[in-house]
């Protein structure tokens, strides 16, 4: 398992180079660093600054020199807020990997269980209430389901009982001079509430489809045709089978997040790292953009690496191969 584990991480580095050098080249070559300095300064100016910038060199090289600084820890200042881009994307990663943790986390429960519940009880009543559920969740656009939980859940009873405050909140993660738990948690409900709705909708699919095809498979009919109690059958042998392929998707889908908050941090004023590519795009922040997309490829390969560990402990002929 170690030496699996050893080989698969020293795969992820040339991935991540190779990710990292095509990025670069197609955010040079789509993005000016100096368009806005290009409208307001001399010529002469113009040369000093892409000399000291070295972007008269060829994209290798500058490609390299780029990698060299972001390794030592200067990814440079940010054109839009003219402050260090390290501290800035540090600063928006966290919100997010608390929103994705949080997300993740009720929606693998919850999906987990309604594969389950709808692959043993296949066409009851149950079973066709959660699919149509799942239907609706998928259809769904994310940001009107967030405004309706807002209305319904902060705005209504507010205005409804005259409370002073909602009893949700609906902007950020924590009150300004507040660090308590429950505080948090009342930021926390709404935001992971919209979020995971689109996941569960779609995993559960995907886990029925899995359990129901290990369901039907040989090893399940043997079990049971020696005596083998459903309980078990359906806990030791079914759901572990079914196991893999979802932790795949999982896994890809939780990279995909990292980045792919956008319409969430908008929704509820939360500064993540798709409210900062949101913002760095609109104003043609090169040096905010590119190390953005570096983090989310390294959290895209983390991520399939998680994948490939958790699929070799579930088969381990995976590891074999």
């Amino acid at each position: 398992m170690i030496t699996f584990i050893t080989r698969r991480v020293l795969y992820s580095v040339p991935v991540i180079l190779v990710a990292s050098f095509i990025l670069f080249w197609a955010v040079r070559s789509t993005f000016d660093p100096l368009a806005k300095l290009r409208q307001a300064h001399d010529p002469a100016v113009i040369a000093r600054e892409i000399e000291r910038l070295g972007l008269d060199r060829s994209i290798p090289e500058q490609y390299f020199l780029w990698l060299r600084s972001l390794i030592v820890g200067d990814w440079g200042l940010s054109t839009r807020t003219g402050t260090p881009v390290l501290p800035l994307i540090g600063d928006a990663l966290w919100p997010t990997l608390q929103l994705a943790f949080w997300g993740l986390l009720v929606a693998v429960l919850i999906a987990g269980g309604v594969s389950v519940y709808s692959a043993v009880r296949q066409y009851s009543w149950g079973d066709n209430l959660l699919t149509g559920a799942s239907y609706l969740g998928i259809a769904m656009p994310a940001f009107w389901f967030g405004l309706i939980l807002i209305q319904t859940f902060a705005v209504w009873p507010k205005e409804q009982f005259g409370l002073s405050e909602p009893p949700l909140f609906f902007i950020g993660l924590q009150s300004p001079g507040q660090t308590g738990v429950l505080d948090y948690i009342r930021h926390l409900i709404l935001p992971v509430a919209a979020l995971m709705i689109a996941l569960v909708a779609s995993w559960s699919r995907f886990g029925r489809a899995a359990m129901l095809d290990a369901l039907s498979s040989d090893y399940v009919r043997t079990a049971r045709a020696k005596g083998v109690p459903r309980r078990q059958v359906i806990w030791r042998h079914a759901v572990r089978n079914s196991l893999a392929p979802f932790v795949t998707v999982v896994a890809l889908d939780a990279a995909i997040l990292i980045g792919g908050l956008v319409v969430t941090e908008q929704i509820f004023a939360i500064p993540g790292m798709g409210r900062l590519f949101l913002q760095s795009l609109v104003a043609g922040d090169v040096y905010v953009l590119l190390p953005w997309m570096i983090v989310v490829a390294v959290a895209v390969v983390i991520c399939n690496l998680i994948a490939d560990i958790a699929y070799a402990v579930l088969d381990p002929r995976v590891r074999l191969s």
